[in-house]
């Protein structure tokens, strides 16, 4: 009786490690690019909040007259940036809390807004400018 040798590799090996293979770079392929649209999300959200930053540090340093204008509620929309929109709205205090004086507070808000994965996303800051006496 004859033994045949088994030496060498047969379709059902190659196959097997074919598919093995096939798993682990598929897996590799969706771990990069879940760690690059992370990456690239970070850094749209933090380029968003500096320039928010930016426009409530513009705004900080103007008088309250500077941020008067015709009506008591202002908005101002425009791109800022390529994919970037600003949108900046003035409020006065008084709209908000009806017991308050006219002109004497002024509550700013700053919005960016920008696309990601056609989504669009915002980012939103407030802060108060004041009358000084």
């Amino acid at each position: 009786m004859k033994i045949k040798s088994e030496s060498g590799f047969t379709v059902v090996d190659i196959s097997i490690a074919v598919v093995i293979l096939f798993i682990f770079i598929s897996l590799i392929a969706i771990l990069s690019y879940n760690f690059n649209s992370s990456s690239k999300e970070v850094e749209l959200k933090s380029k968003a909040m500096n320039l928010a930053i930016n426009e409530i540090e513009q705004i900080k340093g103007k008088t309250i007259e500077e941020l008067e204008s015709e009506s008591s509620s202002y908005t101002d929309k425009k791109e800022i940036q390529k994919g970037f929109t600003r949108e900046v709205i003035i409020t006065d205090y008084s709209e908000i809390n009806s017991e308050k004086k006219a002109n004497i507070v002024k509550k700013v808000t700053v919005k960016i807004k920008y696309k990601f994965k056609k989504q669009i996303e915002e980012i939103e800051l407030s802060t108060i400018v004041s009358k000084e006496n």
